[in-house]
């Protein structure tokens, strides 16, 4: 009735009309921008919040700190609570990105481990009872021999600091002394006499080449395992701690605003633009970015360590072939024990009868012959498990890892709750409105995000964490890559001139009948050079009331672990017996 009024009255009619007609302009405008916020506050309490204090409509958006300014659904503390949920999310989202390595290497790690302390304790228990059927007494009374064996190689491969070459010299050099004195009953020996023998025993080479053979098995295989155990250990380790991050405040602002402040204009179904994702995650990932090469070398490393194993590095082979091996020394001992003895009488004298000659029964019931196994007999490996098998597995799920680092942001913004997909350019958040994302796509780790369009990243001051990853992956990896050939890097620089490391000497050296795969195609052996190195320091002696050597001098490695330097061979002098006992 006030408008056909006022259009009645001519004088007046102009100049209310255009007032009218901006007043109801300015009511249209308001009734589109104040719109309904009910899909808001509803994807808010989907959450877990109250909306107790939601907008029912849009209101003004001064009071955003993260958000664009406009209208909006969001009060203060909502964007506040958003923006605390959006970092729950990136965490969430790395973790799960995550947990196909985390899994891999925590469950790859126990398996292996589980199977290789099997396999030594496999070793040990065929050996005890095979020895025992065919040795009967004369093995257990020596048993402890054999025990300090495998307690030795059980330490080292749990990572103790133990010198494998040491081992199985000390070893041979106790062995020595029993079977000599079990192949000479009628001859009552002093210590000093069988250190005599013992120190010699690289001349004589009583084992003939068979503990050569066996060092060379055994210092591979287990220095390899060791590897791939620590490797494994440590890259469940360097998972753990490279995505338990947290973000700081410039990367939680890019987080709320490619996720949450759509939300927050009423745009509750539109994703980020897949560029502004990966500007905001390469932001916040920088320093985990900055670990892509040491880490894709390290899966290198574990990759080729596992084909060792699964080749010319077989534990399997190695823990199997240590009774078959022992067996094999002492039948070359007995069958060679004239010879070995009438050269121990020249060089360390003739020893003293024994005051009654020892019977059959009192060494240990009847004298059976040495042996080495049937192949009925010959150890099973670990049961129920493959070694063949589990290195598959584990090859099949390094290669996937490589990258990881570096491709984790794209990981995370290829999922559909995260991004928009790449083809959708024009229908996704742009952080403003919806539209095109027109800022390129910066590049990888932390120097690169200097121009950072989304998250302002400090480049001048590196991570100290990441450094000490980094670092830890380094040592790691070249761990493994010494395991490689053959070498334990905490003694390759510890045992002499002969680059053997830890036991690992004669790297160069392959037996066709050692290793499958290796036909008469084989890399010829190539000796490495015989240097002098000193001799080891005296250990005590497990008999009671005596030292190795009184006037003290070190024992020597045995001729199973070193290669022959005696300034005076026993051997090819015709002179020897004129000067003999020449060894005292």
């Amino acid at each position: 009735m006030l408008f056909l009024r006022v259009v009645s009255h001519s004088s007046l009619a102009a100049p209310m009309w255009t007032t009218l007609l901006l007043l109801l302009g300015t009511h249209n405008f308001m009734v589109t921008a104040l719109r309904s916020c009910a899909d808001t506050r509803q994807v808010y309490a989907e959450k877990g919040y109250s909306t107790g204090s939601a907008p029912v409509t849009q209101i003004s958006g001064e009071h955003l700190r993260l958000c664009p300014q406009d209208y909006t659904c969001c009060t203060s503390q909502m964007e506040e609570t958003l923006a605390l949920q959006s970092e729950r999310d990136f965490l969430k989202a790395v973790e799960d990105s995550s947990q196909f390595l985390l899994t891999t290497f925590t469950q790859r790690h126990r398996r292996f481990d589980e199977f290789f302390r099997e396999l030594i304790d496999l070793s040990e228990k065929s050996m005890n009872q095979m020895f025992t059927k065919t040795y009967g007494r004369l093995f257990t009374q020596n048993a402890h021999v054999f025990q300090e064996l495998f307690v030795e190689l059980r330490r080292y491969y749990s990572g103790g600091s133990v010198s494998l070459s040491e081992v199985l010299s000390d070893f041979w050099s106790r062995l020595v002394e029993r079977v000599f004195s079990l192949v000479n009953p009628q001859y009552h020996f002093t210590e000093d006499y069988l250190e005599c023998v013992s120190k010699h025993a690289e001349q004589l080479q009583p084992f003939g080449d068979v503990p050569r053979k066996l060092r060379i098995q055994i210092t591979r295989a287990f220095i390899a395992a060791r590897a791939l155990s620590q490797g494994l250990a440590t890259g469940r380790d360097i998972v753990n701690k490279a995505t338990k991050l947290t973000a700081d405040s410039e990367c939680v602002r890019g987080l709320m605003r490619q996720w949450y402040c759509p939300l927050c204009r009423g745009m509750t179904s539109l994703r980020p633009c897949h560029s502004l994702c990966l500007n905001v995650m390469k932001g916040c990932l920088a320093n985990q970015a900055d670990l892509g090469t040491e880490w894709n070398n390290f899966i290198d490393a574990l990759y080729q360590v596992s084909e060792k194993l699964e080749g010319p590095f077989n534990m399997e082979l190695a823990a199997d072939s240590i009774s078959v091996k022992v067996s094999e020394a002492i039948m070359h001992m007995q069958e060679n024990s004239v010879s070995i003895s009438s050269k121990v009488f020249q060089g360390c004298g003739n020893p003293r009868p024994a005051r009654s000659k020892r019977s059959p029964k009192d060494s240990g019931g009847s004298r059976r012959p040495f042996r080495t196994y049937t192949p009925e007999e010959k150890p099973t490996t670990a049961a129920g498990t493959n070694l063949d098998r589990l290195v598959t597995e584990l090859k099949e799920r390094l290669r996937p890892m490589q990258g990881f680092w570096v491709s984790l942001p794209h990981t995370i913004c290829s999922e559909e709750r995260m991004a928009a997909d790449v083809t959708n350019e024009d229908r996704c958040w742009n952080g403003q409105t919806r539209g095109r994302y027109l800022p390129d796509v910066t590049g990888d780790g932390l120097i690169n995000q200097i121009n950072n369009p989304e998250v302002e990243v400090d480049t001048s001051r590196p991570d100290v964490r990441t450094r000490q990853l980094i670092m830890e992956l380094r040592v790691i990896t070249n761990k493994l890559k010494h395991a490689q050939t053959g070498q334990d890097m905490d003694f390759v620089d510890s045992e002499g001139d002969d680059g053997s490391g830890s036991g690992g000497g004669d790297h160069v050296e392959r037996y066709n009948d050692d290793w499958p795969g290796y036909g008469p195609h084989s890399p010829s052996y190539n000796k490495p050079p015989h240097n002098t190195s000193p001799m080891k320091p005296p250990r005590n002696r497990e008999r009671n009331g005596s030292k190795w050597n009184k006037n003290g001098h070190g024992r020597a490695k045995s001729a199973s672990s070193l290669p022959a330097r005696s300034a005076l061979p026993l051997l090819g002098l015709p002179f020897m017996a004129i000067l003999a006992p020449m060894w005292r």
